[in-house]
């Protein structure tokens, strides 16, 4: 209950206070005067242009370990020096176009950025996912789930915002019964994140960076949150990278400690397989 009350107190009060928009021309400055352990990178998949900014925040920020969203820790410990030094076949020796994840080029330039960093797969086995959206969470999760907020549900009026996000997001095409499960999946996500990151900060000794999706950097609900709340000792700052219109205004009050906008990516209708 103690962490979820902190998730819930840092949505409200949109914290940390110093959250600003910023170009991707201002991150290594905002990186280079930070205090900071943990790094939370978030991106839009198939923009091109976050991961470029990644790789440069990567390269400021200097990391003894990369925690990624897109591997396991399988196929983690398949990154060598030698494969490093070749993406093409870094790409196919992970799996990546498999996994159906964007062009494995567009991730080159970040793992280029810190060659000598300890590669940590943070993501979890299907099976796992699919379970916490029909099962108890915390059982999915295991021992630490109170550590994580995953033994407390939300309350009922942000659980239904939730829902409806995630409606949203998959073009009102989901029926009503899973978005429970959807949103219980995502917060099994965002915990296996937050460990994944904690577990290579003590392993590394050093600084960490997480590359992942901009909802999971979220400093209210998701990795950072959970990093703080699992262990408040620990230093973490978040950016998030979100598209728009050059015409479309977004809210102020993103929750990152930095946002920045930049042109959607062309891409097909996402909701063209839905319908």
């Amino acid at each position: 209950m103690k962490m979820l009350a902190a998730l819930l107190t840092c949505a409200a009060l949109t914290c940390p206070v110093s959250a600003e928009e910023i170009t991707a021309a201002d991150l290594p400055a905002r990186i280079a005067q930070a205090d900071v352990e943990i790094l939370v990178l978030g991106e839009v998949h198939d923009n091109a242009t976050h991961h470029l900014t990644q790789a440069a925040a990567i390269a400021a920020f200097a990391p003894r370990a990369l925690v990624f969203e897109m591997l396991t820790p399988d196929q983690a410990t398949r990154v060598t020096p030698a494969l490093r030094a070749d993406p093409v076949a870094l790409g196919q020796a992970l799996g990546w176009t498999e996994a159906g994840w964007p062009d494995f080029a567009l991730y080159a330039p970040i793992f280029a950025a810190a060659p000598d960093a300890l590669i940590v797969g943070a993501a979890l086995p299907r099976e796992e996912v699919r379970r916490a959206m029909t099962e108890d969470l915390a059982r999915v999760f295991g021992p630490d789930a109170p550590r994580y907020g995953l033994d407390q549900p939300y309350p009922a009026e942000l659980q239904a915002e939730l829902e409806a996000q995630s409606q949203a997001d998959h073009c009102g095409a989901l029926p009503p019964e899973m978005l429970g499960g959807m949103v219980a999946a995502q917060r099994l996500r965002d915990a296996a994140f937050a460990r994944a990151a904690l577990r290579a900060l003590k392993t590394s000794a050093g600084r960490v960076a997480v590359i992942t999706g901009t909802g999971h950097a979220r400093n209210d609900l998701a990795v950072p949150a959970m990093i703080r709340a699992a262990n408040p000792g620990v230093r973490v700052a978040s950016l998030g990278q979100l598209e728009a219109a050059p015409d479309e205004a977004l809210p102020a009050d993103q929750p990152f400690d930095w946002w920045i906008v930049t042109p959607p990516t062309p891409r097909d209708d996402p909701c063209a397989a839905f319908r």
